[in-house]
């Protein structure tokens, strides 16, 4: 297993090997050897058709590196890099993840992440922290944030969206600027 890189430094792809037969499937969704922190809690998140979550982060001291794949259904997943003295600060990233593609996303600290549910299923996502949740230091930036531009690939015609009231009153970019955590 030999990790992609993507086009952001530190965030890094992994396709995993389904074993497909007429029963179903098996796969490995981790292994130690993938060279990434050791985690300490895997979360599990349940979303609806049209569902968009995020963009969420967690500051210093608590950062949160997150190893994210998706079970059930499809997702665009997004990593937006927070990292003030990075080149790429403010630059996101998507993914698509599903069941069927077998694909996990590691976000390292220093990132915001949020995804959107894809099509009219519903999606079960997974994801393994390196830091445990920290309400204190709990943070995020709208996922219709205007200088970030982020193309969430959902048809809002056919779908409308869902967006938790709390996510809809998360900071802008610009005001995160202002005070950059990382």
């Amino acid at each position: 297993m030999i990790p992609q890189d993507l086009k952001i430094p530190g965030l890094k792809v992994f396709q995993l090997k389904i074993h497909r037969d007429d029963r179903g499937f098996f796969v490995e969704r981790y292994k130690a050897e993938w060279d990434l922190p050791k985690f300490i809690q895997d979360n599990h998140s349940f979303s609806k058709p049209g569902v968009i979550r995020g963009l969420h982060y967690q500051s210093n001291p608590a950062a949160q590196g997150k190893l994210v794949g998706c079970t059930r259904g499809r997702i665009w997943d997004v990593a937006v890099d927070l990292r003030a003295k990075s080149p790429t600060y403010g630059q996101w990233e998507g993914v698509e993840l599903s069941a069927e593609n077998g694909k996990l996303l590691w976000i390292p600290p220093g990132f915001a992440h949020g995804f959107c549910v894809l099509d009219n299923e519903d999606a079960d996502v997974t994801y393994k922290v390196d830091a445990p949740y920290s309400a204190p230091h709990d943070g995020g930036i709208r996922y219709d944030d205007p200088t970030l531009k982020i193309l969430w690939p959902i048809d809002q015609t056919s779908m409308p969206l869902t967006v938790s009231d709390k996510d809809r009153a998360l900071q802008s970019f610009e005001d995160y600027k202002k005070n950059p955590l990382f």
